[in-house]
């Protein structure tokens, strides 16, 4: 067994394990705090180089509950509090975190941010952006826990990055986009800034100037990105926001197919680009779902992790005209010890069985009674608004145009969008669109 020694982490926090694991682990949370490939072997190394260090089993528990990554979820749990009881206070305390968030219960995790600000992994952890679903049900309270934390990390250009997701959820729009080119130029390959300006630039409608540098990022900066489907999905967002349907499939078949993915991306990334196209209008030959359900597996879209995972199951078994699917996973989630399961994915999922059954009035009010909850599904506008599209679709399908074109009006009021125009043309007359 390694010799057993005190080694830092990049923030100054002691490790209980030997120089060697320590590196590889570091090396690790690094790659996965700039969203860079190889992330979890690197953690995987630092165990297999010291079975005995806590912090590593802990990390791969939590990869695999988030990120869908190929472990033993229920094994490294039992390893890291097997371990931790010889390790420093912040280290059994970082692993209690985990532990109790994988059971649903975020209070831990909060108050351990609140000791040690600095332990960024569970940081990035609280905050739901590209790689965690996060731990609050109230975004403000997200907010908090970071700009809370923000002040112990100085000029961190991942800070930086991560503070400018926050500012574009917040809709301060020009901060976020100043705090994320002043963390890239730090840091050009910093996967979380690129994210916060990939954002900032489709929710203010700036489309051509957005997809043109989320290409160059793609292509050079980020091309080491280990969620790079979800950069090549943003920049499918503006192309399908621009009516440039051409664009869109060339993409799909460059960068979004579902074998490019990684872990649940194929889910969440490929899947939700492939309902949203399917349901624009003038789309036509938009490749089926089927792949995107066989690589994501029954086990994630029946009884999915997370809530946000939830939102994205439901919409491929909708894509999929799986409604037993959808029953199940309606079923499971009303039974869920989660209150979101309980009180917005079930109820989602029943939505959705209406609309795939045909019930598609009932299914449009249904999914508006729900709008003001799905927030709580975690993720971000851009990806929740998936919800608002499947209500659309159904409005249009019901022959409910003066409902269909209030919705699109304030879409039209958040941002510009050709595809919403578009849209609205559509809500006078039958259109032949079907969900997909």
């Amino acid at each position: 067994m390694p010799a057993r020694t005190r080694c830092r982490d990049a923030y100054g926090y002691d490790l209980t394990t030997g120089s060697l694991a320590a590196d590889a682990y570091v090396d690790g949370v690094r790659d996965l705090l700039r969203l860079r490939s190889g992330a979890a072997s690197r953690i995987a190394t630092a165990i297999a180089l010291d079975p005995t260090f806590a912090l590593g089993h802990a990390a791969l528990a939590l990869l695999g509950h988030e990120m869908c990554v190929e472990v033993d979820v229920a094994a490294r749990l039992a390893d890291a509090r097997l371990h931790a009881g010889r390790a420093t206070e912040r280290e059994r305390s970082h692993v209690h975190a985990i532990d109790r968030h994988l059971q649903g219960d975020p209070a831990p995790l909060v108050a351990h941010l609140a000791t040690y600000p600095r332990d960024a992994l569970l940081l990035s952890v609280a905050m739901p952006t590209i790689a965690f679903a996060g731990v609050t049900d109230v975004p403000e309270q997200a907010w908090r826990i970071v700009e809370g934390a923000a002040p112990a990390y100085g000029d961190d250009p991942w800070i930086a990055g991560i503070l400018a997701f926050v500012r574009q959820e917040q809709r301060r729009f020009d901060e976020a986009m100043d705090l994320s080119c002043r963390s890239l130029a730090s840091d050009p390959g910093g996967g979380h800034a690129a994210h916060a300006r990939a954002h900032a630039h489709y929710e203010t409608g700036d489309h051509a100037a957005g997809l043109a540098w989320m290409d160059a990022w793609i292509l050079g900066d980020g091309a080491a990105t280990d969620s790079l489907t979800h950069f090549s999905w943003h920049a499918a967002l503006h192309e399908l926001s621009i009516g440039d349907l051409g664009a869109v499939r060339t993409r799909y078949e460059n960068q979004l197919r579902p074998q490019h993915a990684v872990g649940c991306r194929a889910l969440v990334d490929t899947g939700a680009l492939l309902f949203r196209w399917a349901i624009t209008p003038d789309a036509h030959d938009v490749p089926a779902l089927d792949e995107v359900a066989a690589v994501t597996g029954r086990t994630v879209l029946e009884q999915p992790a997370t809530a946000f995972l939830a939102l994205h199951a439901a919409v491929v078994l909708l894509a999929t005209d799986d409604r037993p699917g959808l029953r199940r996973l309606a079923e499971w989630s009303a039974g869920h010890a989660s209150p979101t399961h309980r009180e917005v994915v079930a109820p989602l999922a029943r939505a959705l069985d209406l609309l795939a059954a045909g019930r598609c009035s009932q299914a449009a009010d249904r999914l508006a009674a729900l709008s003001p909850q799905v927030w709580r599904l975690g993720g971000s506008d851009a990806q929740r608004e998936i919800v608002e599209e499947a209500r659309i679709a159904a409005l249009l399908r019901a022959g409910r145009y003066d409902d269909a074109r209030t919705v699109l009006d304030a879409r039209l009021d958040r941002r510009p969008a050709l595809r919403d125009l578009r849209w609205k043309e559509t809500a006078t007359a039958p259109t032949g669109m079907l969900v997909p």
